[in-house]
């Protein structure tokens, strides 16, 4: 099969190779080269140099859907399929009618649920104990296109969103081969999403990782592995930021005010909330290193009784 690939983070790597092993990639497109670093130097995005490292032909327009040249290229490759992971453009009409097949995307949740930006997140968030892939016919909507297929993906009560993500990003080349697979031989029907069921997994920012010692601690140990790495969970102890990593929920009740630092030793900080207790076991200071509580405390001190806010 003649395939384009649209996509840009690491995320869509391994689709990417998976479709370089099955089938014929006749382009990549994937977004410009920014800024990174402290230099500030310009950089290829993670799929642009696996482009680069197999001699595909790779297209990096601004805006795909009003670039005519970038849109007469991709007619004139009269490609089988455009597989889309990631790729952070929107598709116009006249893009999806391109290919012979299929604008197949792949997109990290189980759809209907969690369309949007922060899938993996929002689903930790959230406490959902079952993640996966989809494989969609992509239409002009956002995450609304007709499912393909879905593989499954468990999610223990620790795992973080950066270990979800790893664990969809290895699953993903592998569900969209077998897709493309059953759509060549006929074998699937599109089944379109019920919009009812959907729910928003919109941007993360920095301001929504404040945590609220009010909610209960499994709520807010969810909030803890769904934004570790990124923009991390954080909260406020003696007027500095404290950046939290890692997080267990203690089975105590306690009438002390949400926030109240109860007890610190090698095992955490120990913090009331709305609900039981919360570990904290791993933070970080400004210009300090991600550590163990039972590491920082070696040198520094937690004061016992105050709140965090």
């Amino acid at each position: 099969m003649k395939i384009v690939f649209m996509g840009t983070p690491e995320f869509a790597v391994p689709t990417l190779e998976s479709l370089i092993l099955n089938h014929q990639v006749e382009a990549v497109f994937t977004q410009p080269d920014r800024p990174k670093g402290r230099g500030k130097k310009l950089a290829f995005s993670a799929v642009k140099e696996v482009a680069v490292k197999h001699g595909i032909k790779i297209y990096q327009p601004e805006k795909l859907k009003n670039d005519r040249e970038c849109i007469e290229a991709l007619k004139a490759i009269n490609p089988d399929f455009i597989v889309v992971v990631a790729y952070g453009q929107i598709l116009s009409q006249e893009i999806l009618d391109i290919p012979k097949y299929y604008c197949i995307n792949l997109h990290a949740s189980l759809l209907p649920k969690y369309r949007g930006a922060a899938p993996i997140q929002w689903c930790i968030i959230n406490g959902e104990t079952e993640s996966g892939n989809t494989t969609m016919k992509m239409d002009a909507g956002i995450d609304t296109g007709d499912i393909l297929m879905q593989s499954k993906v468990a999610i223990d009560p620790d795992l973080t969103a950066d270990e979800l993500h790893d664990k969809l990003m290895e699953d993903g080349g592998k569900l969209v081969v077998d897709t493309i697979q059953a759509v060549v031989e006929n074998k699937l029907t599109p089944v379109p999403q019920v919009d009812e069921l959907s729910c928003n997994s919109p941007m993360l920012s920095r301001e929504k990782a404040k945590i609220d010692w009010k909610a209960s601690a499994k709520d807010i140990h969810n909030l803890v592995r769904g934004l570790n790495s990124w923009p991390v969970a954080h909260t406020n102890y003696n007027e500095l930021s404290l950046k939290v990593f890692k997080t267990a929920v203690v089975n105590i009740e306690t009438n002390k005010t949400p926030g109240s630092i109860l007890k610190v030793d090698n095992k955490g900080i120990l913090v009331a909330t709305g609900e039981k207790a919360l570990l904290i076991e791993e933070i970080q200071f400004p210009n300090g290193k991600r550590m163990k509580v039972s590491d920082y405390i070696r040198g520094n001190n937690i004061e016992e009784g105050l709140i965090l806010d």
